[in-house]
């Protein structure tokens, strides 16, 4: 793509001042034409002057000439035809000259102050000549038509040329206006195609920071929660088989809802293809510490798969007490308090609010396992807030079980919080715990 003036440069193939070839083999011709003209009527010039024959061809050829300048210097080429005009030379050179000057970028005063002078040296010569022509018997018409001879002379040799030069100028002007407005439409197409290709690759980038996201939120949790009675399970299995039968049946359900919630993000991924097949279950394991007890565990629920057409929606706040029950399931001392009048927020706010809290709680498992935590949750007006702090970890006590950490948590949390337009803030206690707290408006998602 370039633009107008870098094709013209690209286009510019002739010598000196001229733009192409054919541009200056045309000035050429018309010159020698006009050279001619003006030599031939430079033998009656000489004539009529008393001057030598060769000094009034000589005159008339060097004035002519002037036609190859045209595209040069257009005002000096009219000026030599109004020039030449008494001596009865030069209507090519006049003719072109005012057409090029009328078709040529300079001000319309001047196109009109020049071919006004031209109109009026021509009018004055044709009816100068007339009248001497009539009185030595060359010419035999009334005296009443000599003004309209030399008007119509005059306005013969003026006008047209001017019209047409008029026409033509201000057609290769609306032309270039068109080929520079087409270059600037297709300048700003080609921005706005890299604008959209900026666009598209920073929604791939945001979708996969959100899809990594919500995977961290939903396999962190869970698989931290079933580490920690996993951990319980190897260490009760011998003694107490009917506890070990509990965590073996908690295990199973966190593993089942992990599954489900894995399931859910990979429908929505899968969006138009055909609905995944429901996975089968997973083969029973060994444990030989509980053998016949595992038989006589409570009944467990079947593993839930997306066979509806449509995908459940994501947790809500209504699942809260679940969540804080399987935490206080794994050994973690939970105090949950609510304060305000409980109410239905949109989709976005109350999955936003509960992976916050199932963040945090994870991060206590991780990091602080055995520590007293609390979760506040507040409905206000215009917003609700929630907050998890635990305490310091007991200095003494079982020892806990260690859990890989990525460090996304809190980023990740934060992340969510501020999609929303909320505030988030995280970091430790004067008391050696850790404090999370988010702040989310009521009426973001809607």
């Amino acid at each position: 793509m370039t633009t107008t003036g870098e094709s013209d440069t690209a286009a510019r193939t002739g010598p000196w001042w001229w733009e192409r070839r054919r541009s200056a083999v045309l000035d050429v011709g018309l010159g020698l034409a006009s050279a001619t003209e003006c030599g031939v009527e430079g033998v009656q010039f000489a004539d009529d002057a008393g001057i030598p024959v060769a000094v009034g061809v000589g005159f008339g050829v060097l004035a002519g000439s002037a036609l190859v300048l045209r595209r040069r210097w257009p005002i000096a080429v009219v000026l030599i035809s109004v020039a030449i005009t008494p001596a009865r030379m030069g209507i090519l050179l006049a003719i072109v000259g005012l057409y090029t000057l009328a078709a040529s970028e300079l001000p319309r005063r001047i196109i009109g102050a020049l071919a006004g002078m031209s109109l009026a040296g021509t009018l004055i010569v044709t009816f100068v000549r007339t009248n001497q022509d009539m009185a030595n018997g060359d010419l035999t018409i009334g005296e009443g038509f000599i003004p309209f001879i030399a008007i119509s002379t005059s306005l013969g040799v003026t006008a047209p040329p001017v019209l047409l030069g008029l026409y033509v100028g201000a057609r290769r002007r609306l032309m270039e206006s068109l080929r520079e407005r087409a270059d600037s439409l297709e300048r700003e197409l080609q921005l706005l195609a890299e604008r959209a290709e900026e666009r598209a690759e920073w929604a791939r980038g945001e979708e996969r920071t959100r899809i990594a996201r919500d995977m961290h939120d939903v396999v962190a949790h869970r698989v931290s929660l079933m580490v920690v009675h996993a951990a319980a399970l190897q260490a009760v299995a011998r003694k107490d088989p009917e506890k070990a039968v509990k965590n073996a049946a908690l295990v199973g359900d966190m593993g089942r809802q992990a599954l489900t919630e894995l399931r859910q993000m990979l429908g929505v991924l899968r969006a138009g293809d055909t609905p995944p097949k429901p996975a089968p279950a997973p083969a029973p394991v060994p444990l030989a510490a509980v053998g016949e007890a595992a038989d006589r565990a409570a009944p467990r629920a079947e593993p839930a798969g997306p066979t509806a057409p449509d995908l459940p929606e994501g947790p809500c706040l209504a699942e809260l007490d679940e969540l804080v029950d399987q935490s206080r399931a794994a050994g973690m001392a939970v105090d949950l308090s609510v304060e305000g009048d409980t109410r239905g927020y949109a989709a976005d706010v109350e999955e936003t609010a509960y992976r916050v809290v199932q963040e945090a709680l994870t991060n206590v498992h991780k990091h602080a396992a055995g520590a007293k935590t609390y979760v506040r949750l507040a409905h206000r007006a215009a917003e609700i807030a929630m907050q998890v702090e635990n305490g310091p970890p007991p200095e003494a006590g079982p020892a806990g079980v260690l859990l890989p950490s990525g460090g996304n948590g809190l980023v990740g949390m934060k992340e969510r919080v501020t999609a929303l337009g909320g505030v988030f803030v995280s970091g430790p206690t004067d008391a050696g715990g850790f404090k999370v707290s988010a702040v989310l408006p009521a009426s973001a998602g809607q």
